[in-house]
């Protein structure tokens, strides 16, 4: 068989109501556009990666992670409204028109479902090429909920079912084993014959053939309590997914040691300079109170390592009662000391910093983690990326991740 051009089209449109400049919001630490560039990138069998935005801010972060723009998107297809068919056929026209450029598939692959298992393009790809017949590819998963045990309302208020089971009256009192196979379409993927589009006037034709996805996949986002549940989901490290950078590890079960920055993490990273170069900084009690509990409930050490020469370090850790390495270039090797001081393994140790000079450290701990306001470079380097920023909770919040985990295996 000749070798296929396939090309994978991402659609991003700016104008996002339900949660502003969603396509490159950050999403555990990369945008979240970066999710599917990354999956179509990695294909083995995808020959081209474009993204159809009417967004030049979208259209800049997709060419920064490896994607072509070769046209702006009209506004009028991006509308709340608009449909996935003429926004592939613009791409399609526009490509023939322009570049001479006729590819045999088309990948479709939303935004909004960003959580890629690692062969599944490729996987879609080899059922529609396995299939002659068939007009697309469709990524499905089992659902969660059996729809023939749903109901409707009719025009006269009563239920009556929503699906029928022939030789079944009541399929809706039947056991769920008992009853048909059922499957929900997600949006990771389309695979489409460029003809299905360009002829049948369609984005799947009539004779679509299936993809299975595991269900823990099954991830959309359409509102921030959607984007919430997902990022955790990917935040905990525990997929087989795609992902933009390195992988996120997941949190230790057995934690000895939280090791804190102090800059940007037990403060907000500001200054406060008297007259007299008198230096002071802001620090959160409720930090301070999540350290006690910490310490209350929990085996597990603290200490602070600092770069900040300020004497401040050293009195805001003596009120805490926490051990203070101050002054510290190198992390990495004041690290190492400590774990070899504490008898300790490196999977023993939670480390949280915010900037550049901290980033080095996170290869030798067992779990890094950042405030939500951290330099960008330390959050893509992170394992996990705390809801709160630097002195307004983010302790808070760490100390309740370790403590929740040390009741939850004891």
């Amino acid at each position: 068989m000749a070798k296929q051009e396939i090309v994978a089209i991402i659609p991003a449109r700016g104008n996002s109501k339900s949660i502003p400049k969603k396509n490159i919001r950050d999403f555990a630490g990369y945008p979240l556009i970066a999710y599917s560039i990354t999956a179509a990138l990695r294909s083995e069998k995808v020959t081209r990666v474009i993204v159809s935005t009417d967004n030049e801010e979208i259209a800049q972060v997709a060419r920064e992670y490896g994607a072509e723009t070769p046209f702006v998107r009209p506004a009028a297809l991006a509308q709340d409204d608009t449909m996935d068919f003429p926004v592939f056929e613009h791409a399609l026209q526009w490509l023939a028109e322009n570049e001479k450029y006729y590819p045999d598939l088309v990948v479709q692959l939303r935004p909004t479902s960003p959580v890629f298992p690692i062969n599944l393009i490729d996987e879609a790809i080899g059922v529609i090429l396995k299939h002659p017949d068939a007009d697309s590819v469709r990524g499905v998963v089992q659902p969660f909920e059996n729809p023939y045990k749903m109901w409707r309302v009719d025009e006269d208020g009563s239920l009556q079912p929503l699906l029928q089971v022939e030789g079944n009256d009541e399929p809706f009192n039947t056991p769920r084993q008992a009853l048909p196979d059922t499957y929900w379409q997600t949006g990771h993927i389309d695979v489409i014959r460029t003809t299905t589009i360009l002829e049948q006037g369609s984005m799947s034709g009539k004779t679509i053939y299936p993809v299975h996805i595991p269900s823990e996949f099954a991830i959309d986002i359409d509102t921030l309590l959607d984007w919430e549940r997902a990022e955790r989901l990917v935040q905990e490290g525990r997929l087989a997914m795609v992902f933009p950078g390195r992988k996120p590890r997941p949190l230790p079960d057995d934690v000895r040691l939280l090791v804190l920055d102090f800059d940007g993490v037990m403060t907000d990273d500001r200054v406060y300079v008297s007259e007299d170069g008198v230096e002071m900084v802001a620090a959160n009690r409720s930090d301070g109170f999540g350290l006690e509990l910490l310490r209350k409930l929990t085996p597990i050490d603290v200490l602070v390592v600092s770069k900040e020469t300020n004497p401040v370090v050293t009195a805001r850790c003596k009120k805490l009662g926490i051990p203070v390495y101050q002054s510290v270039e190198d992390k990495v090797s004041a690290l190492a000391n400590i774990v070899k001081d504490k008898n300790l393994i490196t999977e023993q140790v939670v480390f949280v910093g915010n900037d550049l000079n901290d980033v080095p450290a996170f290869d030798h701990v067992g779990y890094a983690v950042v405030p939500a306001d951290a330099f960008p470079a330390a959050r893509h380097a992170a394992d996990f990326v705390l809801e709160n920023r630097g002195g307004y909770g983010a302790v808070r919040e760490m100390c309740e991740i370790l403590i929740n985990k040390f009741i939850k295996n004891h």
